[in-house]
């Protein structure tokens, strides 16, 4: 069974994000592999140990610096890696479900599995239209893959299928140094939207980014009538 991870470069979890003349500032930011897919790698990586898969093949869809990801995906274990690039343009969730779409006709997975969303959009779609696209049964929100997935609801599905998966999934483990070299040595397929087949122009544009009014302090009361007359007072009650 082969197995497609998509993986998505995200400013990293740990990172306090700033807003700069109305876009989120990223450039001097650390960025690492969206936790979620993570989880997908490490995913694929358990059936591939239990001999559930004999191929793993990490895709990334963005700018040059989307091949960092893959490095790391090679580095845990993963067969091949392919970049979509796609320059500068701002990804969303329909045109890269179209990519993958396309990446998925090209290698035959019998599998996809994809973090359920990205840290960065939390958009929580591409799993969801790529299955829609490929008309292939879906398990969203997975927390276990064995033979079949199990969550609060227990579904059993027959491959190929897409998979999406949940912080309660696993625990994701970490690259080994030596794998971590020898993952620099090893070829990423580079590809494009037009060696695809693939036109797609987004319809959304960010026009600005504004960071949350700050909050002003809280008001300390002695009493339960203190508080009504404060809320009354504001407006939240009558």
């Amino acid at each position: 069974m082969g197995i497609l991870v998509p993986i998505k470069r995200v400013v990293d979890y740990a990172v306090k994000i700033r807003v700069a003349n109305g876009r989120v500032d990223t450039a001097a930011a650390k960025h690492s592999m969206n936790p979620f897919c993570e989880i997908a790698v490490e995913a694929a990586l358990r059936l591939k140990e239990a001999r559930a898969a004999n191929q793993i093949v990490a895709v990334s869809v963005g700018g040059a610096k989307a091949v960092e990801v893959l490095r790391t995906a090679l580095a845990l274990g993963a067969d091949k890696a392919v970049h979509v690039d796609t320059g500068d343009a701002e990804s969303v969730p329909l045109g890269v479900a179209k990519y993958l779409k396309a990446i998925v006709d090209k290698e035959k997975p019998d599998l996809v599995i994809l973090g359920k969303q990205a840290i960065d959009d939390d958009a929580n779609q591409t799993g969801q239209m790529l299955a829609g696209l490929l008309d292939w049964p879906q398990a969203t929100f997975a927390s276990k893959i064995d033979k079949l997935m199990a969550g609060l609801e227990t579904i059993k599905m027959q491959t190929p299928a897409i998979i999406t998966a949940d912080l309660r999934l696993n625990e994701p483990r970490y690259a080994t140094l030596p794998n971590i070299m020898k993952a620099k040595k090893k070829p990423i397929e580079k590809t494009s939207p037009k060696e695809l087949g693939v036109d797609f122009t987004g319809k959304l544009v960010t026009l600005t980014v504004e960071e949350p009014a700050k909050r002003a302090g809280g008001v300390k009361v002695e009493s339960v009538d203190e508080l009504i007359s404060k809320l009354k007072e504001k407006g939240v009650i009558a």
